[in-house]
Order: structure tokens, then sequence, then C-alpha cells
């Protein structure tokens, strides 16, 4: 197995489908239920990253819009190919193309392309993060009252008072909190420093996978469970000072 190559593979995949993305002149909306939403541009995106994967790589991919291809390895790709849809629909800029390697329920390596920014952060478990071409670590704060959180609330959340009084007694012990729109844009600030904790609960594992691998990667903290057999985990991250 070697990790170098299976990365500049997720590389080239998120920055192709990050520029298509950026590039996208008209975006249809194929699905508005709820609280989530499908795009056209969902799809187009995650079929070009699909092409690098099945083409280039031997191991199996759980891609949010085409589901799983079943290679018999205990290795997998997931794939986000735009998380931060509703971000991207209105012109807000807070959203990325996500793919990530693991073995059974550890990340290997993570990429995340904020294409809006032309961001490009990856990393492999054990030998490092980067930021572009600079190298990346997580903060050093170690006192709540002087950390950063962000979080999200899942599309499958009620949105009930017991729901959000529970999100809102989290953020009470940190000095701010913030909702990005994106798990993954928020634990590559994690990763990077510019942020210290993300922690969601009943999150699907396709938005954090990469961003998990990232603070990992970078000296982070995880702590993650998952929750059912359709892969929504609550997950914890942080610099590792804070737990």
């Amino acid at each position: 197995m070697d990790l170098e190559n299976e990365l500049k593979l997720a590389k080239k995949a998120a920055i192709d489908a990050g520029e298509y993305l950026k590039n996208l002149e008209n975006i249809q909306v194929l699905e508005n239920k709820g609280k989530d939403i499908k795009l056209d541009a969902d799809r187009a995106a995650e079929k070009i990253i699909l092409n690098y994967l099945l083409n280039s790589s031997n191991y199996s991919i759980l891609a949010e819009e085409r589901g799983f291809f079943d290679k018999k390895t205990e290795l997998v790709w997931y794939v986000d190919s735009l998380d931060g849809s509703l971000n991207f629909l209105r012109g807000i800029p807070n959203s990325a193309v996500s793919i990530a390697l693991w073995d059974g329920q550890e990340p290997l390596l993570g990429v995340i392309y904020d294409f809006n920014r032309n961001d490009l952060y990856f990393g492999i478990v054990g030998k490092g993060a980067w930021l572009n071409d600079k190298e990346i670590t997580v903060s050093n704060i170690e006192d709540k009252k002087r950390a950063i959180i962000a979080s999200g609330i899942p599309v499958n959340s009620s949105y009930s008072d017991e729901d959000l009084l529970k999100v809102v007694k989290m953020f009470q012990n940190y000095k701010k909190a913030r909702f990005l729109g994106s798990a993954a844009l928020s634990l590559a600030y994690v990763a990077a420093g510019k942020t210290d904790v993300y922690a969601e609960d009943g999150i699907i594992l396709w938005d954090v996978a990469a961003g998990l691998a990232l603070v990992k990667a970078a000296g982070g903290y995880l702590k993650y469970e998952k929750l059912n057999d359709k892969n929504h985990y609550n997950v914890f991250a942080s610099n590792n000072k804070i737990k």
C-alpha cells in the first residue's frame, strides 16, 4: 500500500472536481426535501472523482450520491464531492470537495479542496498535514474559554428544543462558536489551527472522513462513535489539548 500515490490520486481528483464546481454557471436543484438538498453539481463533480478512483485505485468506494462500490477491501474511499451544497447554491463561499481513505474504522489520509479560495488541505496520518505548500498543525490553546468550537446540525435532526439546547449548552463552554455550513471545512480549520474544536452528533461519515484524517495527521485528537449501519457518527475532534 503506497499512501503517497493514493494521496496524489485524491489530490488530482479533488482539484479537478473543485475546478469544475468553481466554473459552473448553471446549477440545477434535483431534490429539496426537509433540511437536505441535492444538486446536479454534486453528481457531476462526483463522477469526475469516481473516474479517478475507479480507474486508478483498487479500493472500495462509498460516495454520497452513487453509493457503495464494493471491491472486497478493508480500505474504503469516502467521497463527498460537494460538502456545503446549500452554501454553494446560494453563493456562500463555504463549500469543499472531500476525499478520504480509511482502513476499517481508522483514517489513513484526507484531502479537502476549498475551491472558493484555492486552498488544498491534505495529509497522511503519521506523516503530517499541509495547506497548499505549508505544513500545518493544530493549535496549542488549552483553555476552552479561549477556544473556538465549530459545529453544525445534521440534516436528520428534528431541530427540537432538546436538540438545540444540547448544542447551546456545549457552546457555553467556549469563547466563540462557528457554524460554517461545511463539516469538511470546519475540520480543515481545526487541522490548520484556525479553530480548536469541532463537535457534531449524527453526522454522516463521508462529510467528516477527510477532515478527521487531516486533524489526526496534524497532531489532533479524535473521538468518534458509529451510531447505526447508515454511517452516522457522533464526532469530536480537537487540538489534543482540549478533550
